[in-house]
């Protein structure tokens, strides 16, 4: 009987067999997206990563920083706690909140979603980065007047994200302001607030405000 049932389901596996076999495929799947096949990485640097703490540079704010993680350590991680640069926020930590948004050569992304050893060699930049000295990027000032914040947890990854946006497009409608925060969640509701901010410090970076 036990012997019909196998013929009748040759696709039935056990848990263990299962399990081993989506280890493989997800290892794999991980190094190909990367453009390297498995074991050539090693090959090619003639050494792993890890699992230990290795030695990277970060470029943070425009200094550069020694600093030893271990290879699953992301970027949010090696900034709040190797460097203590606190701006971006550890909220959701899986890339759906945007409070813990940096500028990656003038990009947003989350710094919850990237590696630490993926960020050496690039210019992060984080909310404190934008300011001059005791002078406040126009962005922070608008935030400041517009009062675009409550709690205050995820106005960094804003002001980063709008920053992003007046570097590419510095004349934005209210709907590319729309646009680009829209990868960044305000559990307070402040987004008239944010909005309007974004729009003053376009104005502002412009000399008309």
């Amino acid at each position: 009987m036990k012997e019909k049932a196998k013929a009748d389901a040759p696709w039935e596996v056990s848990r263990r067999e299962f399990l081993k076999e989506m280890g493989t495929g997800v290892a794999a799947t991980g190094l190909l997206s990367a453009g390297i096949a498995p074991g050539e990485g090693e090959a090619a640097s003639g050494k792993r990563l890890g699992p230990g703490a290795v030695r990277i540079a970060l470029r943070v704010n425009g200094a550069t920083h020694q600093v030893a993680v271990e290879p699953r350590h992301t970027l949010l991680e090696a900034l709040r706690d190797r460097l203590g640069i606190t701006g971006p926020k550890p909220i959701c930590e899986r890339g759906s909140c945007g409070g813990c948004t940096v500028l990656m050569d003038g990009q947003p992304v989350y710094s919850c979603m990237m590696l630490a050893v993926d960020a050496a060699g690039k210019e992060t930049t984080t909310v404190e980065g934008l300011a001059d000295g005791d002078r406040l990027d126009p962005v922070q000032e608008a935030f400041i007047r517009h009062d675009a914040l409550m709690c205050g947890f995820c106005t960094p990854g804003f002001v980063v994200s709008v920053r992003a946006l007046l570097d590419r497009n510095p004349n934005p409608t209210l709907e590319d302001v729309k646009t680009a925060v829209s990868g960044n969640l305000c559990r307070c509701g402040t987004y008239p607030r944010v909005f309007e901010a974004a729009l003053e410090a376009a104005e502002i970076q412009r000399g008309e405000g």
